[in-house]
């Protein structure tokens, strides 16, 4: 019965723990050959962009609810594109001919983030930091030049600008105000002050002030389910953890959605869980361009053993830098339900190598 998680945290550390040690026999196992990395990043990056187009389609057809995977799944998409793009310095110095690779890498990259912008302004705001994320650690990895040149930052900030700019263009020509990016922004500025009052006033070292919380008398004063993982996840084991079911706006998006999830995790575990998730956060990134420097060593070195693991990591430093950028410091929601659990999982990818290296 010790094992039984009581809360929303004991859960999520149970579920991290899980995966973590999953991971760790799936990268020490399994074969990681470059070819094959490449083949499932070919297969995944495809898979989501159908997955993000259909449900950008149903935008516009009446009758039919989108499911907004943009959210949780962003950043595994990221991981797919990223590891692509990874693989082709490496098989060029090889000598092998990319044309067709790049070719695909591309039309994938512009489907998802049309796609993907259509869906959800925050997703085009990762997509677009993931990728520049992606292009500096690649660059630095193989000893490129650097990414940061004058053309390829205004390309950047232009192709954002055109992006939010067509998006609120379209919202305004089809009526449709789910498309508009200034909505989104007067919603951050409705609610922002209320949510930062609610966190600041409320906010203990183990979690919130009890009747503080949506729940009032049966608050439990910590792990209320603010900050949660899929509710599917939890309701498939009958576990009687409070939950939101993702309808109450004006009172969960408070914090899900109006405020940097820093803060909704200082509500609803504490400020001493949140330094942890900082520390973490930190030791995460900082064990990857380690174990990355490695790699380009062995590779460097003529060892191919580790190629494919080599452009995995680098797909999942990224993902995994781009999603607590979003998530912790600018919306919570990209951190939270089942993007909280696609998180667990980017963690588990980076520092799952650190077996091999060790070994």
């Amino acid at each position: 019965m010790a094992l039984i998680a009581q809360t929303h945290l004991q859960y999520i550390i149970e579920i991290a723990v899980i995966i973590q040690i999953g991971i760790f026999f799936l990268l020490n196992l399994a074969p990681m050959s470059l070819n094959l990395v490449l083949l499932v990043a070919m297969i995944i990056a495809a898979g989501f962009a159908l997955l993000f187009g259909m449900d950008a389609l149903f935008l516009f057809i009446p009758g039919f609810t989108h499911s907004e995977f943009t959210h949780p799944y962003g950043p595994l998409a990221l991981l797919a594109v990223v590891t692509i793009m990874a693989a082709i310095p490496i098989m060029e110095k090889s000598g092998i001919n990319t044309r067709s690779l790049k070719l695909y890498m591309y039309g994938v990259i512009l489907f998802i983030t049309i796609a993907g912008g259509l869906m959800h302004r925050s997703f085009l705001a990762l997509w677009l930091l993931g990728l520049f994320i992606g292009f500096f650690i690649i660059s630095k990895s193989f000893r490129q030049k650097s990414v940061f040149t004058v053309r390829r930052i205004i390309f950047v900030v232009a192709a954002a600008i055109i992006g939010f700019g067509s998006l609120e263009l379209l919202s305004r020509a089809l009526d449709m105000t789910v498309l508009s990016p200034l909505l989104r922004i007067t919603r951050i500025e409705t609610y922002s002050l209320s949510s930062l009052k609610m966190v600041i006033n409320n906010a203990t070292l183990t979690g919130h002030q009890y009747g503080s919380c949506y729940w009032q008398d049966a608050c439990l004063g910590g792990s209320d389910g603010y900050i949660s993982l899929p509710v599917t996840l939890i309701t498939l084991f009958g576990l009687p953890f409070p939950l939101f079911y993702g309808i109450l706006v004006t009172k969960k998006d408070v914090i899900d959605y109006m405020l940097p999830g820093i803060f909704g995790v200082a509500f609803d575990f504490g400020y001493l869980f949140l330094i942890f998730l900082l520390i973490w956060c930190i030791f995460v990134m900082y064990l990857g361009f380690n174990i990355l420097r490695t790699y380009r060593k062995k590779r460097e070195d003529g060892d191919k053993k580790c190629l494919g693991r080599e452009a995995l990591l680098i797909g999942s430093l990224t993902a995994f830098i781009t999603q607590a950028t979003m998530g912790l410091f600018l919306m919570n929601r990209s951190i939270n339900g089942t993007a909280l659990l696609t998180f667990i999982i980017l963690s588990a990818l980076v520092v799952g190598h650190v077996v091999l290296i060790k070994k």
